[in-house]
């Protein structure tokens, strides 16, 4: 059983192919990573799993079928454009909100003074939106994709504008709702965030999935495409590095997929005024893998998401 199938799928604005071609499966019960740079054709993507779009070929599946109105309200969405009504007070639209997913008044009214609570919103509830700091708002958003108690949630950069406390309280809530079988399909640039909390995931670039599968096992695929190294040199001019980055003392460089690091050995050994106290083969970051892939990315179309 899938919760989500998409089956070469594509669409086109005009002249611009915002997807190519992209498939994956996105099942019960686990956290996917709906990955890409800038206008990718993630955002396209996401729109046409919720019928937003219509794709213009191949075919997406909600629950083992099409996506039926009764489906709509078994999906909570939370796009990266906020949409909550500003001028108004917090609760009540809170409350509204749930009622068009479904949910009963009364029982929408409970539901709203738990998960207030739980996000130290409570003496918050009768200010208007537009009063509240911008991380306040991200976590009444948040709120609102929950309160119908969705099976599956697509949300897009939850964790903008959080700090780091609430950061944690979002993380565990999410993690609680795929323990009891919930589907998240998690779209961010916080790699970090998707190397600790997603199973598979598939990373779109240009319209096209050019990465899909278990985090562990495709970063066993790019094993030796990460450096760490101690010292100082011109990273930037050592051929086949993508991109040199300093953090905690040390440089992490990410390779060309097939690149010899052996290679990059000896290129700093002939740089002048090159100074090296460490050099291995590290475990590529999710960071890395995305760097190396966009990067290395051959065709040329353009985007839009």
């Amino acid at each position: 059983m899938t919760t989500i199938r998409v089956s070469n799928v594509s669409k086109a604005f005009g002249e611009v192919h915002a997807v190519r071609d992209v498939s994956f499966e996105v099942y019960p019960g686990e956290i996917f990573g709906l990955l890409g740079p800038n206008g990718a054709g993630k955002t396209t993507t996401i729109r046409m799993m919720l019928d937003i779009f219509r794709p213009d070929s191949g075919s997406i599946e909600v629950f083992d079928g099409p996506l039926t109105e009764a489906k709509k309200n078994r999906i909570g969405y939370m796009p990266e454009e906020r949409g909550l009504y500003k001028d108004l007070k917090l609760a009540p639209t809170l409350v509204f909100l749930a009622t068009l997913k479904g949910v009963k008044e009364s029982v929408a009214r409970e539901r709203v003074d738990e998960w207030l609570e739980r996000f130290d919103l409570a003496d918050y509830a009768k200010q208007k939106i537009q009063n509240l700091s911008k991380g306040m708002q991200q976590k009444a958003q948040i709120i609102v994709t929950l309160l119908h108690d969705p099976d599956l949630l697509v949300i897009d950069e939850p964790f903008s504008g959080l700090d780091p406390v609430n950061t944690r309280l979002v993380k565990s809530i999410i993690e609680e709702l795929c323990a009891r079988g919930k589907t998240i399909i998690m779209s961010t640039h916080q790699m970090y965030q998707v190397e600790a909390m997603c199973n598979r995931i598939v990373l779109i670039n240009r319209g096209r999935n050019v990465l899909y599968g278990e985090v562990q096992q495709i970063k066993r695929q790019f094993a030796g495409n990460a450096l760490q190294v101690e010292g100082e040199a011109d990273f930037d001019a050592l051929p086949g590095v993508l991109e040199a980055r300093r953090h905690n003392g040390a440089w992490h460089l990410a390779l060309e997929t097939g690149r010899d690091p052996q290679a990059v050995l000896q290129a700093l050994a002939q740089q002048a005024g090159a100074r090296i106290q460490k050099f291995e083969v590290a475990e590529p970051s999710l960071e890395d893998i995305f760097v190396a892939t966009v990067q290395q990315a051959a065709e040329e179309t353009p985007s839009y998401a």
